[in-house]
C-alpha cells in the first residue's frame, strides 16, 4: 500500500532547525545562509524540479546514475524482512531498485517475509511525483525531515541517502538522526557526488558541470537557476575524506568508500 503522511509528533524540517540551530548558517550553493532560511531554499528547488526531476538526472549524466545506484543498491544487499529507510528518496529510484533485489533473495532464501522500505524526503512534490510513476507493495511514502527522522531509536535495518544529504541545513545532524534510528550493527550507505581525484577529470567535469548542466536545467526544465544551485552545492559539499570522517565523529564504525567515475561520485558505507 502507498502512503504519504506528515507525523503530528514531529516538527518541520524548517521548524526543526530553528529550534536546534541557535543562529547557525549553512551553505546554500555558494552563498552561507541562515540555516532555517536553506531549509525553505532547497525545498522550493525540489519544489520547482519535481516533474522533470528524473528526466533531468538522465540527460545531466547520460544514464550514468543508473549505474551508481545501482551498485549502492547492490552494496545495501535489502534481505527478507528487513526494515529500511530511503531518506530523501524522492522519486522512489533507490526505493524501487530495492525492492526488486529484497524479492529476489526473498525468492533465493524461500522466504515468506517482505521487506519494508519506507520511502522518506521533506518535500510533498518529490514523493507525488513518486507515487505518480507507480508504487510497490513493499513501498511506504513518507514526507518527513532528515534531521529529526519520524521514526523510533533503534528501530531499522538499513539506512540509504541517495543524492540528498548534501542539501540538508546541517549535515552532521542528519548522520546523528541515521545513526540513532538504526539497530546495532545496522548498514548506513550515503551516495553522493563527490570530488574527483584527477586533476583532469575536475577540470571537465567543474567545466561541465558549471557551464552545461544549468543550461540543461533551463532548456529541459525550464529552470536554470535550481540546477545552479545543484552544481554550486555539489563543489560545496566536503570530500571524500572529510565526510568519512563526520560519520565516524556521528558514531558509525568502518566508515569507509568507494569512488565511482573517478570521485565523481562516492559511496560511503559504515555500520550503526
Amino acid at each position: 500500500m502507498s502512503q504519504s503522511q506528515i507525523s503530528p509528533d514531529h516538527l518541520t524540517p524548517a521548524d526543526a532547525v530553528s529550534a536546534a540551530s541557535g543562529g547557525k548558517t549553512s551553505t546554500f550553493g555558494f552563498r552561507e545562509v541562515d540555516a532555517t532560511e536553506k531549509v525553505n531554499l532547497v525545498h522550493g528547488v525540489f519544489k520547482n524540479v519535481a516533474s522533470k526531476y528524473d528526466v533531468m538526472n538522465d540527460v545531466m549524466s547520460a544514464g550514468v546514475h543508473h549505474l551508481w545506484k545501482d551498485a549502492a543498491c547492490a552494496r545495501l544487499n535489502p534481505q527478507p524482512g528487513e526494515i529500511i529507510v530511503d531518506c530523501a528518496g524522492g522519486t522512489g529510484d533507490i526505493a524501487r531498485r530495492l525492492a526488486k533485489l529484497a524479492r529476489h533473495a526473498k525468492a533465493r532464501r524461500g522466504s515468506d517475509k517482505d521487506a519494508q522500505i519506507r520511502v522518506i524526503d521533506y518535500n510533498q512534490a518529490m514523493i507525488e511525483a513518486g507515487i505518480a510513476r507507480g508504487t510497490e507493495p513493499e513501498l511506504t511514502w513518507t514526507v518527513g525531515d532528515a534531521m529529526n527522522l519520524p521514526l523510533e531509536d533503534q528501530s531499522i535495518d538499513a539506512y540509504i541517502i541517495s543524492f540528498g544529504i548534501r542539501n540538508v541545513a546541517d549535515v552532521s545532524q542528519a548522520l546523528r538522526e541515521a545513526k540513532r534510528v538504526l539497530k546495532p550493527g545496522g548498514r548506513f550507505l550515503c551516495l553522493e557526488f563527490s570530488h574527483p581525484k584527477s586533476g583532469v577529470i575536475a577540470s571537465v567535469y567543474d567545466a561541465y558541470a558549471f557551464k552545461v548542466i544549468p543550461f540543461m536545467g533551463q532548456m529541459v526544465a525550464g529552470d536554470r537557476e535550481s540546477y545552479q544551485y545543484l552544481v554550486e552545492s555539489i563543489k560545496r559539499f566536503p570530500d571524500q575524506d572529510r565526510f568519512r570522517d563526520m560519520m565516524t565523529e556521528a558514531g558509525f564504525k568502518r566508515a569507509t568508500y568507494t569512488n565511482f567515475t573517478g570521485g565523481v561520485c562516492a559511496l560511503h558505507h559504515g555500520w550503526a
